[in-house]
């Protein structure tokens, strides 16, 4: 309450330098919103010159207080609350502001030094230009001006990279990044810009200089678990699975782990690099996983690449953390690595069913069906008027919405019918063939809500991905069904299952070949070698297993796809040549 004098100045900004620094260092987290300190400081300050600026904005009070006020003894109080101004603009990305606030520190000191050159980053030449006021011998400080323009200098290198990483200008985004490295930092900061570094060079194309800087990070603080998450992801990239499974493996043990508490590698100072640098791109970069999603990415990558034991061990481990409230403890906000949760069941079954085990993947299927049944809808429409309508346009956020409720039943619909056509293969593969009939009819009868020839729903684009999936388990399911026809020597109804096959999926190499061994065994060897002929001389590379428009199939459903293989190629081809041979002699004589 008392009134600004000169004299009393110099203290009063070293005061107000040491409280505010003791407050950031106190919190210990993110330093938001405005010093409010700072500002009030700065009033004083010009108080006590007979100057006013209340209604200036705190740019516009640094400009008119560093401007005006002329005294020597608050130089150097000045500089130091200009530091601690431009930490908490740094703290809210406000770059502009900083590097102005600097130039006018440096034009007080110097006006003819500022001098960027050609291609160095102007606002790293600003806080380096800045002459650190000397430290009054009889004005102790909690954190000297030096150290905090050495953690100002690597924050701006650091914030600038992340923003330039954000937008995609890579080269820029390094150059910053490793002049950050090369900063005043703390062993967990260094980790985390060596991280950044490597997601860097991943995006420019580079996976070895990127995993060079992930094991940078790993060296700097193992500690930094995110660096370990990329160093897999670049594996991924690479193709190079056991390098990528053993990466995932020890992220997996070191998240189940309590971590120690971190070293620092500096003594502690109150303002540091960690509480100015939170922006978003950085969060997205260092997000932490859960145990469970890095569990079901070991699974996942097991399954792909046909390590079947590993794999069932992994999806079993998976389920049971399901039972300890799994859905609670992963984000919903979509950065999650985990798929919905009826399709990790679906693929459990295809590893187990994969393994052997069909009676374990017929009941996991089980759990799937009971959990859709209620979700799907009697009867299923979807007109071709439904596509996905301008925001702007009245009842958008109406017809938005019904279209987001058809493809959630349509995806029910689908992990439904997968999984009746997994327990159909399961009762095939245990000789079952009466009830793998049944369990295949019973995938059909499903798809049977929703048309999907109609002019409609093969026109909506929105809808399309879901559809391509209920046609592909269609397919698979005719061609299954037909196939146990054949083991109950119901040739003429595993004949109208093929042919039903190649309505939908024309030139669909496993149902042709299945029709042309259904005609053969019907004695209908006339129409077999023709049918056979015609799909031979079909272009050898196409193959019709595939999805359309280059879409992946699920992984759930990729070992129905193998089951459904014809597996006896070459025995028909050769019986057909032969009976061909014959025939061409036989008219020749």
């Amino acid at each position: 309450g008392l009134p600004a004098a000169l004299p009393a100045l110099p203290l009063e900004l070293t005061v107000l330098y040491n409280f505010l620094l003791f407050t950031v260092g106190a919190s210990d987290s993110a330093i938001k919103g405005e010093a409010e300190g700072i500002r009030q400081g700065l009033l004083r300050v010009l108080e006590a010159c007979g100057a006013c600026g209340q209604d200036l904005g705190t740019e516009e009070l640094w400009e008119k207080v560093l401007q005006e006020v002329t005294v020597e003894e608050l130089e150097a109080p000045l500089h130091r609350l200009g530091a601690l101004q431009a930490a908490w603009w740094l703290a809210a990305s406000q770059l502009g502001s900083v590097a102005g606030l600097f130039r006018l520190l440096s034009t007080a000191e110097d006006p003819g030094r500022v001098h960027c050159s050609e291609g160095q980053n102007e606002l790293l030449s600003m806080i380096k230009a800045w002459q650190v006021p000397p430290d009054g011998a009889s004005l102790p400080l909690v954190q000297s001006a030096k150290d905090l323009k050495e953690i100002l200098c690597t924050a701006a290198a650091f914030l600038q990279g992340l923003q330039e990483l954000e937008a995609g200008n890579l080269p820029t985004a390094l150059s910053l990044l490793q002049e950050a490295a090369g900063g005043f930092c703390s062993k967990k900061i260094l980790a985390q810009i060596y991280t950044c570094l490597g997601c860097c060079a991943q995006r420019m194309g580079k996976p070895q200089t990127a995993l060079q800087h992930l094991k940078r990070a790993l060296q700097v603080d193992f500690q930094c678990l995110p660096a370990l998450s990329h160093v897999a992801a670049v594996y991924h990239e690479l193709g190079e699975t056991d390098a990528e499974l053993q990466a995932l493996t020890l992220l997996y043990e070191a998240l189940g782990k309590n971590p120690p508490a971190a070293a620092s590698s500096s003594p502690h100072f109150l303002m540091q690099t960690e509480l100015l640098v939170h922006t978003p791109v950085l969060t997205s970069l260092l997000r932490h996983h859960h145990p469970s999603e890095v569990k079901y990415l070991l699974a996942q990558r097991c399954l792909r690449d046909g390590r079947v034991a590993d794999a069932v061990e992994h999806y079993l481990d998976f389920l049971s953390l399901l039972q300890e409230g799994l859905q609670q403890q992963v984000p919903l906000d979509g950065s999650s690595a985990l798929p919905r949760i009826p399709e990790v069941f679906l693929e459990a079954a295809s590893a187990l069913g994969q393994a052997g085990r069909h009676q374990d993947a017929i009941t996991v299927c089980e759990e799937v069906i009971s959990r859709t049944t209620d979700l799907i809808p009697r009867v299923f429409r979807v007109e071709e008027r439904l596509e996905q309508p301008e925001c702007s346009l009245p009842g958008a956020e109406l017809a938005g919405g019904l279209l987001s409720q058809k493809k959630e039943s349509l995806c029910c619909l689908a992990w439904r019918a997968a999984g009746y056509l997994h327990q159909g293969w399961a009762w095939a593969r245990l000789s079952e063939s009466k009830e793998a009939v049944t369990q295949f009819s019973r995938c059909l009868s499903d798809l049977l809500r929703v048309q999907l020839h109609g002019s409609g729903i093969t026109q909506t684009e929105n809808l399309q991905p879901e559809v391509e999936v209920l046609q592909k388990i269609r397919l698979l399911a005719l061609i299954g069904r037909g196939t146990q026809f054949l083991e109950l020597r119901r040739h003429k109804q595993a004949l109208l299952d093929f042919q039903h096959s190649l309505q939908l999926s024309p030139g669909d190499p496993a149902a042709a070949s299945y029709l042309v061994q259904t005609l053969w065994k019907l004695n209908r060897k006339q129409e077999a070698a023709a049918q056979w002929q015609k799909f031979s001389q079909s272009c050898p590379g196409e193959d019709g297993q595939q999805q359309g428009h280059g879409r992946p199939l699920p992984l759930y459903l990729v070992s129905c796809l193998e089951q459904a293989v014809f597996p006896h190629s070459e025995p028909l081809a050769r019986s057909i040549q032969d009976y061909l041979g014959a025939a061409a002699q036989d008219t020749s004589s």
